[in-house]
């Protein structure tokens, strides 16, 4: 029996709704429990909390969840880590195994009707495994063939460039320097990463203003801000050790507005979890401003609040915008002055949804304060006007000379533990020249000068079969990217598909016409080489590169770390390149030797980063440094406001993410924080919407998204009367990946617009 194409998108199925009442703080105790019952369940309690008890220190290993920086100094005995980030241990450490025999007994169409949450419950793939043509179950295979079959399929290519190497953001320093210089090798920067679906639009923005794609600000500098504005963001849920650093805010004497469509408990309240006097008042209230912004409405909410800051600045000339700051470190200023005249403040408060009365108590704070800090995650950057949103909020900055001063800055908020040190690396499909050329240097051979394909170039690409080969070092592309059917159909296009996984996941069962497990180490786990055990190396999202050690034993003899599955690969494709790969990944000291030699700011890596704590890679931006910009100075830009337009049996969607839910990781099936339980096809509705369109708690309603003449649709999804603005709706991912069109994009960054989906809802 021939395999049949498997269900791309997540099966159909309610799993039995609960509703229960929004809580009224974060985190504290609740989430302790939570943490400690899926330890217990996935790992045990005794050899959980010793597990536990290395997360993000100093001599243990980086929790393979979020990007959030760990303390400089002091870090907290045994919970330096948070709720999610135990959820992410408990299933890398899972005792549940995916075994030859799991596979020789489920076929892919068997597996592929299971929800993505089932599917991870599964365990840790401990074998390599291959998918030959027609065949309805995988099987094992030898390392050895597996590297051949790679090298085979590479080789037969008529262009390096008919092949996709795509990287998540879990993947350490070492693997992802190696993983590209293999790539460069071949031929091809057709490097796409995570970053491309989530913060190249905040990369684009800030590397044309301020001369650097990554954040200003670092940890302590929460401690000394006047005023921290939240944008786009749930870090109770995404990124909750974020909460402790928004506390030391307030408790220094700094305010917070918060800026975003749902009033999400994690940016009202929080409880300490590790401050036990704290578990039994009333927590403390982190927002002292909450802006309920319409989806989509970020930068005309900024503009109104620019004129609000000029109008001030005008009557009270030098008291408002910091004029030395604008005179000695920018470029632009008069322009963007001169544009913001353009614009009516009432036009641009009706297209917020927020008051004006609000507007106006946000700018009084903004004029008041001088040390202001900007966080940020997806809520801005995956729109058509992402990179927009960003240059926007720099603007503000710009105005107050809130660059490159203690507490104040640009805070871009990653998601994968690595993905900032997965660019660092050289990750990237539009490499620089002056890092190509330390690679010829060093290596001895022709870098490929061409732009490569980011992720949805990729996919279109494998549609189109102008490529025939898909590399995935970790994550669940299927999952993450747009479009669920158009990119499983690019998938299946290729003639092979390998992805390095520690678990088993959608994406293992939309494949090519063959395809190829590759199964890896996780964090927690030792890894040994030949020169003995090793360590590898992350970047935070500020910026700090520090050592990361498993202390597990491997579950599986068969596994292999990333690296020196990458160095087998590329030992089988390149037979005449000079590069000794298998020596590079016998010792990962000779990697960073390599890294020294060919990145900035890595000088004597080897010893600075046996340092506990590890270093900060240098940031022009919070040196206050701009001469690397195309002017030498900070640039003020002109951006533009949303230019989406509803009809009248339309709304604007959003995706977003559940609390037992990391990136495509489904860790449970609560959203606890939205009191929404055992359910996941839910769209969050305004009440008054559901009443005017004649919809009940609980309907079950399609979803049709709407662009340029193209219709896609996702079926039975439960309505959720929920506080968000009039016309706009919220549902989680991948269930509503599907109906993210491939070519909504935003402009510069090529970002999908997963934050604005035009849909219309029918009852079924």
């Amino acid at each position: 029996m021939k395999n049949k194409n498997t269900i791309a998108q997540p099966p159909e199925k309610l799993t039995g709704i609960k509703l229960t009442e929004v809580p009224k703080t974060s985190v504290g105790p609740t989430a302790i429990k939570s943490a400690l019952t899926h330890i217990k369940n996935e790992v045990g309690l005794i050899k959980g909390i010793g597990l536990l008890s290395k997360i993000n220190q100093k001599d243990g290993f980086d929790c393979p969840g979020c990007a959030w920086p760990d303390p400089d100094e002091k870090r907290a005995f045994l919970a330096e880590y948070c709720e999610n980030g135990a959820k992410a241990i408990a299933e890398e450490a899972t005792k549940q195994r995916v075994s030859p025999i799991f596979f020789a007994t489920h076929s892919i169409q068997e597996l592929g009707a299971l929800s993505d949450y089932e599917l991870g419950k599964k365990g840790r793939v401990t074998h390599p495994m291959f998918l030959k043509e027609g065949a309805t179950h995988y099987e094992e295979i030898k390392w050895e063939q597996a590297f051949e079959l790679i090298a085979t399929s590479l080789n037969k290519l008529a262009s390096p460039n008919e092949a996709i190497f795509y990287t998540s953001g879990r993947t350490s320093n070492e693997a992802a320097y190696l993983y590209q210089l293999f790539v460069r090798q071949y031929g091809t920067n057709n490097l796409p990463d995570c970053s491309n679906m989530c913060h190249e639009s905040s990369g684009a923005a800030l590397s044309e203003t301020l001369g650097i794609g990554k954040g200003s600000v670092t940890l302590d500098d929460f401690n000394h801000a006047d005023l921290v504005i939240v944008m786009g963001q749930n870090p109770g849920t995404n990124h909750p050790r974020m909460l402790s650093a928004l506390e030391g805010t307030k408790k220094n004497g700094g305010k917070i507005i918060s800026i975003n469509p749902l009033k999400e408990v994690g940016l009202v309240n929080f409880k300490d979890p590790q401050n036990p006097f704290t578990w039994l008042g009333s927590g403390i209230n982190l927002t002292d401003l909450f802006l309920q912004v319409k989806i989509n409405g970020d930068v005309a909410l900024l503009k109104a609040i620019l004129i609000l800051l000029k109008q001030k600045e005008n009557k009270n000339p030098g008291t408002v915008f910091d004029h030395h700051f604008i005179k000695e470190k920018t470029q632009g200023f008069d322009a963007f002055i001169d544009d913001i005249d353009n614009y009516n403040l009432d036009e641009l408060i009706a297209q917020t949804g927020v008051s004006k009365t609000q507007i106006e108590a946000a700018a009084e704070m903004i004029a008041q304060n001088k040390k202001i800090i900007i966080c940020w995650a997806m809520g801005l950057t995956q729109h058509k006007n992402g990179v927009d949103n960003i240059r926007e909020v720099v603007n503000l900055l710009l105005l107050k000379g809130s660059i490159g001063k203690q507490g104040a800055g640009t805070c871009p908020v990653r998601g994968h533990s690595n993905v900032q040190g997965d660019r660092t690396m050289g990750i990237w499909e539009k490499p620089q020249a002056a890092f190509l050329d330390k690679l010829e240097q060093e290596f001895h051979f022709n870098a490929p000068k061409h732009h490569g394909y980011d992720v949805v170039e990729a996919i279109q690409a494998m549609h189109d079969k102008k490529a025939k080969f898909f590399l995935g070092m970790g994550g669940n592309f299927i999952s993450a990217t747009p479009d669920t059917e158009f990119t499983a159909e690019a998938l299946r296009n290729c003639d092979l598909t390998v992805h390095i996984s520690t678990k088993i996941n959608r994406s293992h069962l939309i494949h090519g016409k063959q395809a190829l497990i590759l199964p890896c180490l996780g964090r927690s786990e030792q890894d040994f080489q030949e020169s003995g055990e090793q360590f590898v190396t992350v970047e935070n999202s500020m910026g700090v590169v520090s050592k990361s050690k498993g202390h597990l034993s491997p579950l599986s003899e068969y596994l292999k770390s990333e690296t020196a599955i990458v160095a087998g690969i590329a030992t089988a494709t390149l037979k005449n390149c000079s590069t000794n790969w298998l020596q590079l990944a016998s010792n990962y000291d000779l990697i960073r030797n390599a890294i020294e030699k060919t990145i900035p700011g890595f000088d004597n890596y080897n010893v600075r980063v046996r340092k506990p704590g590890g270093f900060y890679l240098p940031n022009n931006a919070r040196e206050n440094n701009f001469s690397v910009t195309h002017t030498g100075k900070a640039n003020f830009s002109i951006n533009q406001t949303s230019d989406l337009l509803l009809e009248k049996d339309q709304f604007l969607m959003m995706t977003i993410r559940t609390h037992d839910q990391y990136n495509t990781t489904i860790y449970g099936l609560d959203d606890r924080y939205r009191g929404i339980l055992n359910e996941r096809r839910v769209v969050l509705m305004n009440p008054e919407d559901m009443k005017e369109f004649q919809l009940q708690e609980k309907d079950l309603v399609t979803l049709t998204s709407h662009f340029k003449g193209e219709k896609r649709h996702a079926h039975k999804f439960l309505v959720i009367s929920y506080d968000i603005p009039r016309k706009c709706t919220a549902t989680y991912f991948p269930e509503t990946n599907v109906l993210v069109p491939i070519n909504s994009k935003a402009r510069i960054s090529n970002t999908p617009a997963s934050k604005a989906v035009v849909i219309s809802i029918h009852k079924e």
